[in-house]
């Protein structure tokens, strides 16, 4: 079977995401037991006991979402038969360490300097995300673009047609939201996220982690990653070290990304990650495959039902 694994990124964290992930697969309680030593401190104690607050400030929150979604695939093991990988935003670090573009130990490094990076900025210039319901992409262009008298305010997430995140200066994001509605839009939902990311507010935090990618040990992955900063396979080392720094920045094109899954003729998409955030999306995708979530101990048996695996040692 052609499988696809995706992987969902900031806001799909909650508290005790994973379940009993570790104490049913030994292999996965070991990467929690590594990303304690490169971290410093108990990240599955800030998973399990949280509060919800702290796995919402991004330093916290990017580590512990990309080892729980790369817990997850790693505890299905090498049998799964992936084709093609692509994560949403920063979650794109679990697709390229499954596809054995980054080591474990290296991804999660670059994932905590992102994210104290992207903590740092917010903290300087605080904003604001919004999700724009059920309105074209053109009009909610329209109504950015007489929102940005009140500050900077942009397209952060394409996601699927009627479903477009905004992100900039917190006036200019609720003015921007207002005159969707106004425009037709179902509802402008206001994210509970601790900045603006994929936005030019990140600037500084983009500048600050660069380093770290150039320096980063990275190779060409084993299958086909789809960037969500271009939405195209990965080809080259220098083009993966460009798009990780671009993305801090620049607005993710998921929809246009899980169309490429989807053309790479898969016949299974599977989410790993704390909550079902992609899979329901890629129901909706013209002649989209079965997309199943897989985010506890329970939904890798549920996975292993569909698909013959082999688990990790």
């Amino acid at each position: 079977m052609r499988v696809a694994a995706v992987f969902p990124g900031q806001g799909s964290q909650s508290v005790g995401m994973g379940g009993a992930l570790v104490e049913t697969f030994g292999a996965a309680a070991r990467l929690y037991e590594r990303a304690e030593r490169i971290l410093g401190y108990d990240l599955l104690g800030v998973i399990r006991d949280g509060p919800e607050e702290r796995l919402r400030e991004t330093r916290f929150g990017q580590p512990a979402i990309f080892v729980t979604n790369y817990a997850l695939a790693f505890a299905a093991g090498d049998g799964l038969g992936v084709v093609v990988s692509a994560g949403h935003s920063f979650a794109e670090y679990c697709s390229l360490t499954l596809a054995g573009a980054l080591e474990f130990d290296e991804a999660l490094l670059l994932v905590r300097e992102r994210g104290l990076a992207m903590q740092e900025a917010a903290e300087r210039r605080p904003g604001a995300m919004a999700a724009i319901l059920g309105l074209e992409v053109a009009a909610v262009r329209s109504a950015i673009g007489r929102a940005e008298e009140l500050g900077r305010v942009q397209i952060a997430n394409f996601n699927a047609p009627g479903q477009i995140v905004i992100s900039g200066d917190r006036d200019a994001v609720l003015r921007a939201g207002e005159l969707a509605v106004a425009a037709g839009a179902k509802r402008a939902v206001k994210l509970n996220v601790s900045g603006a990311w994929h936005s030019d507010l990140m600037e500084a935090a983009s500048v600050r982690f660069a380093p770290f990618v150039h320096r980063a040990r990275i190779e060409l992955p084993r299958f086909s990653v789809v960037s969500n900063v271009d939405a195209r396979p990965y080809t080259s080392v220098a083009g993966i070290r460009e798009n990780l720094i671009r993305s801090v920045t620049q607005e993710v094109l998921w929809h246009d990304t899980a169309e490429r899954i989807v053309a790479e003729g898969v016949e299974l998409i599977v989410e790993f990650g704390g909550s079902a955030v992609l899979a329901p999306m890629a129901k909706r995708l013209k002649s989209a495959p079965r997309a199943i979530h897989v985010g506890d101990e329970r939904g890798v048996a549920k996975l292993a039902a569909l698909v013959p695996l082999r688990a990790p040692a």
